[in-house]
């Protein structure tokens, strides 16, 4: 499964009670209301369970975490900072 993939499923399940038929991946959560300030820290949890990233203060901005695609982008950008050997024990 891809990150994107990975990710909507998480936004539709948890913030869409599984109705994500007009999410686009693009589409920002905080203009459409589909997730609140209390949500990203929601969003934030998985992303660090999930990838075993560990997301920084300076790193809460919409460019980060304001889309799937955006998350996306800042997830992989963040696993391209960790090495081989911490990578293997991801997941």
């Amino acid at each position: 499964m891809s990150n994107i993939e990975t990710i909507r499923g998480f936004v539709v399940e948890n913030f869409l009670f599984g109705d994500g038929e007009q999410l686009t991946d693009d589409m920002s959560f905080l203009e459409n209301g589909i997730i609140d300030s209390t949500g990203i820290l929601e969003v934030i949890s998985f992303l660090e369970e999930t990838y075993g990233i560990s997301i920084q203060d300076d790193e809460l901005v919409p460019e980060n975490l304001d889309s799937i695609n955006n998350i996306a982008v800042f997830v992989e950008n963040k696993l391209a900072l960790v090495p081989d050997s911490q990578e293997r024990h991801v997941g």
